[in-house]
């Protein structure tokens, strides 16, 4: 799996040392350990973590990068971390980052937790919690150069959630799959009300196409969003 994951990274221009090559090693060996008794990811086979987590983290990253919105210093928040992914990947990729992790679900925090131990991730506190009412938390509210979302929630959804952690310049970014114009319509109201701009891009991944949509915040978010828990996806903007 490591020389696998070796030859994958250099293909989006990014050379793992051996000691983040074992980092993956312990992540991999944790998530198959964690996956009995928490819901993690629908197959912990080594080549499909490696193929539909690893890499894909690593080439969303290698995307940021090179489009300067990843910054070596970058406070990123990953929202809805569930297993890690992609957080957890650019925090090994790229160690000087400033990583967040919020999750709801108190198992799956547990694991991240116990995942951050293992792999020895300074500086890196994982938050249990809704992401609509810690949006409110004035010391995370408007704070994050990027927040970035993987299978979290459609994007109008997503929008209300995601962007109140985000700095007026900074972004959201998710990728999205062969629906993503489709979302991106249907947060045109949600744009609007939140103060995000959208821009897109293809994003270079194993398997069926996916867009990047990254999500610039242009002012500050009205006071009143996120509603409050439930709220945003039963009714969203």
């Amino acid at each position: 799996m490591l020389a696998a994951l070796s030859r994958d990274s250099k293909s989006h221009g990014v050379r793992l040392t051996p000691a983040q090559l074992e980092q993956f090693d312990t992540y991999l060996r944790l998530l198959m350990e964690w996956s009995g008794r928490v819901n993690l990811v629908g197959d912990t086979a080594p080549d499909v973590v490696r193929q539909r987590h690893f890499v894909e983290s690593l080439a969303l990253g290698a995307a940021l990068r090179e489009r300067e919105i990843l910054r070596p210093d970058s406070r990123v928040l990953d929202l809805g971390a569930g297993a890690g992914f992609p957080g957890v990947v650019l925090k090994i990729a790229w160690p000087g980052i400033r990583l967040t992790l919020l999750e709801a679900t108190a198992k799956k925090a547990a694991f991240l937790s116990a995942l951050v131990e293992a792999l020895g991730l300074d500086k890196t506190p994982v938050l249990t919690g809704r992401a609509e009412t810690l949006g409110h938390d004035s010391t995370l509210r408007g704070t994050f150069d990027l927040v970035v979302a993987r299978a979290v929630a459609p994007l109008p959804v997503l929008l209300e959630l995601a962007l109140p952690f985000a700095r007026v310049g900074g972004r959201l970014v998710t990728p999205k799959g062969s629906r993503a114009s489709e979302e991106i319509a249907a947060a045109a109201h949600a744009l609007s009300v939140l103060g995000g701009k959208v821009f897109t891009a293809p994003l270079r991944v194993p398997g069926p196409a996916q867009t990047l949509v990254a999500v610039v915040k242009e002012r500050e978010t009205p006071a009143e969003y996120s509603r409050r828990p439930g709220a945003p996806a039963k009714a969203p903007l």
